[in-house]
C-alpha cells in the first residue's frame, strides 16, 4: 500500500508455527563488494552543479562537486597518514558545520571507520570512549580542543580542528585548500558490505555508552528509497546517533539536499529553517515532537513543505501525536520509526499514527522478530515479552567488548533488545517499555509509560516522565516530573488527584509525588533520560 506521499507501507507476515514475524524479502540493488563510500562517490559525480548541502549556521552552500572534491581530499589525507587497516580509527567529535560531512565521507571513501562522539558529553565519558577505540586522528571543533588535547596526547593521536581555529593545530580547512594529486578513487575491499563503516555510541542512559560498530550494510538506507534529489533533509542529531548517520548516508546515496545546523534543537529554530529551506524530510527524537506540538509558534503554514516527519527514540504520547498531526498537510507524514543502533538500521515504520498511535508499525524489509517469554520461548499474537531482532547481516559487535557483545547478540544472530512488546492481530509491533524500566510496588509490576499516558491526558501537560523511588517496605513508588504548557497554573497535587481518578489500581498511583519542572533532562541528542530526571527529582526534594 502506498501512503499519500508515495512511499510504501511495509508488509509483515506471521509464521503461526514458528511464531516469527518477518518483513518483506528484498534483494539489494548494489554489489556486495562495494562500500557505501564507493556508492556515494559515484552519486556525487552526477549533476555536479546541483546544491548538495546548505549550512544554516555557517551560511554556506556546497554543490555535489564541491562536496565530492572536499571529501576526496580528506580521503587522500587519510591515505597519506597510512590509515589503511580497519582498526585505524578517526575520532569525530564535532557539531553539524560545513566540513563535518567532508570528514565523514572522506573516511567512507578510504574505508576508515570514524568513531563519532557527542561533544556535549563529559570529558571523562569522552576519554573512556576513545580509550576503547584508540583513534589515530581526533577531529573536533575549536571550542572543544581543551576537552580533547590531553586525550590525544595520551593516545599519541593527531588533532584536526573541524570548525574554528586553534593556534599551531592543523585544521580540516587547511587540508581542503591543498590540491588533489591525480585522479582520486575510493578504496576497494573484498566483501565491502561487511567492513566496519562507523562506530557510534549506545544511548548511555543506563551507564557509560558502548562503542557500537556499524557495517556498510544497505539496510542503513534502503528503507528510505522513496527519497529523491528534490528532497531537503534535516536531522538535528550529530553523527554519534543513528539518525544522524542515516541522514548523512541517505543524502549521499540518493543525492538529496542536506540541510544542517549546529544549533541545538528548539521548536523556534526548527520552524525557521523548515520554512526558509522548504524542508521535506526530517527525523527527530520523540521529545522534539512533543516540544514542537506544544509550541505556541507552531503553525501548519510553517510546516507545509514537510512530507516525511519521522520520530524515534521512545514513546510519543497519543495526545501529542494528535496535536502534531493537526499541523501537517496529510496522513502518512508523521511516522514512528523504531530502530536499534546495534542493528545499524530501522526496524519498523508506523504510517498509521492516527489509527494505531501506540504502535511502532510494521517490519521493514529483511527484518525478522520474535517475542519471547522469560524462558526464551516464542510467544504468539498479543503475547507480551522481550523483542528479539534478526537482520541477516553480520555484526562486529561492541568494539573491544566481547562480553557485552555476547549479551546483546546470541550465537544464532538474534539481538536481545531489552525492549518489552507484542504484535497485534494486524501484525503491528507495540513497544510496552524497556525491560530495565519495569517497576514493582507492593509486589505488583507496572511500567512508567502506563502512568505517563494518563498524565498526558491533562490538557495543560506538555511532557511527563515517570520513574520509581525505592522504598524498603513498598518497592518502587511511582513519581512524576511534569512540564506544563505556557501560562498553565496546574499544581502538583492536581496531577496526583488526576491519576487517582483515572487509574483504578492503587499500586500505579503517584505514591512518590509530583514536581513541576521547566524541562526534562535529556541526552545530548534529545532522548529523555529517565535516570537523570529521577536524580534531579531526588536532589530537589532532598534540599527542601
Amino acid at each position: 500500500m502506498l501512503n499519500p506521499k508515495g512511499s510504501s507501507n511495509p508488509t509483515t507476515k506471521y509464521d503461526d508455527k514458528e511464531h516469527i514475524w518477518s518483513g518483506a524479502r528484498q534483494h539489494g540493488f548494489y554489489n556486495e563488494g562495494l562500500t557505501i563510500g564507493q556508492i556515494i562517490f559515484r552519486q556525487l559525480q552526477r549533476e555536479p552543479q546541483r546544491i548538495f548541502q546548505i549550512s544554516h549556521t555557517d551560511n554556506t552552500r556546497l554543490t555535489r562537486w564541491q562536496m565530492l572534491e572536499n571529501a576526496s581530499k580528506m580521503g587522500a589525507y587519510l591515505r597519506e597518514q597510512k590509515c589503511i587497516k580497519e582498526t585505524d580509527i578517526v575520532g569525530l567529535m564535532a557539531r553539524n558545520t560545513t566540513h563535518v560531512a567532508a570528514v565523514a565521507y572522506g573516511c567512507l571513501f578510504n574505508g576508515t571507520p570514524f568513531h563519532a562522539v557527542n561533544p556535549n558529553l563529559e570529558e571523562k565519558t569522552i576519554r573512556d570512549l576513545y580509550n576503547i577505540t584508540k583513534p589515530r586522528i581526533l577531529c573536533c571543533d575549536s571550542q572543544d580542543y581543551e576537552k580533547i588535547k590531553d586525550i590525544a596526547g595520551t593516545l599519541g593521536a593527531t588533532v584536526l580542528i573541524v570548525n574554528g581555529k586553534v593556534p599551531h593545530v592543523s585544521s580540516v580547512p587547511e587540508i581542503l585548500r591543498t590540491a588533489l594529486n591525480g585522479n582520486y578513487e575510493p578504496s576497494e575491499f573484498p566483501g565491502g558490505i561487511n567492513r566496519t563503516m562507523a562506530i557510534l555510541c549506545s544511548s548511555g542512559t543506563t551507564g557509560t555508552p558502548k562503542a557500537v560498530t556499524i557495517s556498510n550494510s544497505r539496510k542503513l538506507f534502503e528503507c528510505h528509497s522513496y527519497l529523491s534529489p528534490n528532497d531537503v533533509q534535516y536531522a538535528p542529531s550529530t553523527l554519534d546517533w543513528l539518525t544522524g548517520l542515516i541522514s548523512l548516508v541517505t543524502a549521499g546515496v540518493y543525492g538529496t539536499v542536506r540541510l544542517i545546523s549546529s544549533e541545538m534543537f528548539s521548536p523556534a529554530h526548527f520552524l525557521e529553517i523548515c520554512e526558509q529551506n522548504e524542508m521535506s524530510w526530517t527525523i527527530m527524537a520523540n521529545s522534539h515532537v512533543a516540544m514542537l506540538a506544544n509550541c505556541p509558534q507552531t503553525k501548519a503554514q510553517k510546516l507545509r513543505s514537510l512530507q516525511h516527519l519521522l520520530f524515534a527514540g521512545g514513546h510519543c504520547l497519543v495526545a501529542t501525536l494528535r496535536k502534531m498531526q493537526s499541523f501537517l498537510h496529510g496522513q502518512g507524514i508523521l511516522r514512528n520509526a523504531y530502530g536499534l543502533t546495534e542493528l545499524g538500521a530501522l526496524v519498523s515504520y508506523n504510517y498509521d499514527t492516527q489509527s494505531k498511535p501506540e504502535s511502532v508499525g510494521r517490519l521493514l524489509a529483511n527484518i525478522r522478530v520474535r517475542i519471547v517469554d522469560a524462558a526464551g520461548q516464542n510467544l504468539s499474537v498479543s503475547g507480551v515479552g522481550e523483542i528479539l531482532l534478526h537482520n541477516g547481516q553480520p555484526w562486529s559487535g561492541y568494539f573491544g567488548n566481547p562480553k557485552a557483545t555476547a549479551e546483546m547478540q546470541d550465537s544464532a544472530g538474534w539481538f536481545h533488545t531489552g525492549d518489552i512488546g507484542y504484535f497485534d492481530e494486524d501484525n503491528y509491533l507495540h513497544i510496552v517499555e524497556r525491560k530495565k524500566d519495569m517497576l514493582k510496588y507492593l509486589g505488583m509490576m507496572y511500567y512508567p509509560h502506563e502512568i505517563e499516558e494518563v498524565i498526558a491526558q491533562m490538557p495543560d501537560v506538555s511532557e511527563v516522565c515517570v520513574f520509581g523511588l525505592w522504598r524498603e517496605q513498598e518497592g518502587d513508588a511511582a513519581a512524576a516530573s511534569v512540564v506544563l504548557r505556557p501560562s498553565s497554573q496546574v499544581q502538583a497535587f492536581e496531577v496526583e488527584i488526576f491519576v487517582r481518578e483515572h487509574i483504578s489500581v492503587p499500586f500505579k498511583h503517584l505514591h512518590g509525588g509530583v514536581q513541576i519542572v521547566q524541562q526534562l533532562a535529556k541526552s545530548a541528542n534529545g532522548k529523555v533520560n529517565r535516570q537523570a530526571v529521577k536524580a534531579d527529582y531526588i536532589k530537589r526534594f532532598a534540599s527542601t
